[in-house]
């Protein structure tokens, strides 16, 4: 099966939200959450939605640099938001934004924001065409044209670090 005979989807069927309540198993010493634990929830969210969009397993392939910008404190809560920004031939790109909030003053804060591409395979483990990504607004061709640059200078990095 080609990607160009499988039916483009909107990228608002997969969208995924999530929130998390940082507990002390989740926080270090300082009591601010884990950076590994927030990386595992974005793993997670953005699975979630590729998941979603290619209707298969999408397995993590790549995640760009990430940057801690804030921590979030035990008692506080993550809240992780995961759309799809491009697809490709058997791979898809996703963006994850992830925001701390204080419950009793509903303070919200940035945490972090990541890029992360999945691979779409089969029931072999073998990678597989991705629906592509239905382009229904301007956002969503900036968005599409956005990732086919982002990838291109990732697989040069690639490239260059082989």
């Amino acid at each position: 099966m080609e990607s160009m005979t499988l039916a483009p989807r909107s990228r608002k069927e997969s969208m995924t939200e999530m929130t998390e309540y940082v507990l002390p198993q989740h926080a270090n010493a300082l009591g601010n959450v884990f950076g590994g634990q927030i990386m595992a929830w974005v793993d997670l969210c953005a699975a979630i939605t590729a998941q979603r969009h290619a209707g298969l397993m999408s397995v993590t392939a790549f995640v760009d640099d990430l940057m801690f910008e804030n921590p979030v404190k035990v008692g506080e809560v993550v809240h992780l938001s995961a759309q799809l920004t491009a697809t490709f031939r058997t791979s898809m790109e996703v963006e994850v934004t992830v925001t701390g909030e204080d419950l009793r003053t509903r303070r919200r804060w940035p945490c972090l924001h990541a890029y992360l591409s999945f691979v779409c395979i089969d029931e072999e483990g073998k990678p597989t065409p991705v629906p592509p990504l239905l382009i229904d607004s301007p956002e969503v061709e900036a968005s599409q044209a956005l990732g086919l640059e982002r990838r291109a200078h990732r697989l040069l990095k690639n490239a260059r670090q082989k």
